[in-house]
Formats: structure tokens, sequence, C-alpha cells
């Protein structure tokens, strides 16, 4: 079938209509929302949520990461900056960085997240212990809607 102009059109996902997956093995109190994925591009658009005072694995980034705060307070171990509502943080290539969201709220921390490439998880020396990517986030969402008897959305369409 022949591609026409016609047929690339803007396309809107309802948020309310996705799942919030576990972020399983990786933290058992994150969750994340695939809004989108781009397999040629290997961008992820995706929502996180984490309830206060927790930490995330540590990881590094093979491309830039931007992500936005939605609710909640967080930073990266690393760094002095604490984002909460409103911020908007710009991760390089290959960054590597230690999440941690806030005890000071008792609002989740919810941020709509934009990155590509692979997100290598490390463990304490600095090895990798899991990557993440569009694949793996795919799959985790195919997983979760076969074992729920959910109908899965084709989520990589542009």
């Amino acid at each position: 079938m022949a591609m026409k102009l016609e047929d690339v059109d803007t396309r809107c996902i309802a948020d309310d209509s996705l799942p919030w997956l576990p972020l399983t093995p990786h933290s058992e109190l994150a969750s994340v929302k695939l809004l989108s994925a781009d397999p040629v591009r290997g961008e992820l658009i995706m929502v996180l949520r984490a309830p206060p005072g927790i930490e995330l694995p540590r990881h590094r980034t093979s491309c830039a990461t931007t992500i936005y705060t939605v609710q909640g307070r967080w930073k990266y171990r690393e760094h002095d900056w604490v984002a909460g509502p409103g911020s908007l943080v710009v991760e390089p290539a290959s960054a590597c960085h230690t999440p941690q969201t806030l005890g000071d709220g008792t609002d989740d921390a919810i941020l709509f997240m934009l990155l590509s490439g692979d997100v290598q998880l490390l463990d304490a020396e600095g090895r990798v212990v899991g990557v993440e990517n569009w694949r793996s986030a795919v799959r985790r969402y195919l997983d979760y809607c076969h074992a729920n008897e959910i109908e899965p959305r084709n989520l990589t369409r542009s």
C-alpha cells in the first residue's frame, strides 16, 4: 500500500485510557505510563509516578533526556538543585544520576519524560545491571496488558 501525505495525521492519546505499569524489577513503588514509543528513533514519551521519599535506581542515559515536573518534588543525589512543579530538567547524553523524590510532601512525583536510546541501570559499583529502552517499555506494556486482559493499543504509530 502506498503512503499518502494525507495518511499522516495528528493523534491524541488519552492518558486515562492507558494503565500505570509497575517499574519492576527496578522499583517496587514507582510506575510508568507509556504514551508513545518510536522504534525508528528509539524515543519514548512517558509519565513516571513515584511516592515521596524514595530513591530510584542510579542510571546512565545514552541520549539526552527531557523531564518536566508536573507534581511533587525531586532531585538527583549528585546535584544541589530541587525540581518542583513547573521545573524542566534537561540531561545531557551519558549523564549518570540517582533520582530521589523528596519526602517533604504528600504528593507523588509525577514526571513527564521524553527520552531516547538506552537507559543503563547501574549498581553501587557502576556496573550495568539492566537496560531499558523503547523495546523493553513496549514489552512491559504488552506483558501487563496480557496479564490483565487489556486490549493493547499500538503505541508505536506516528
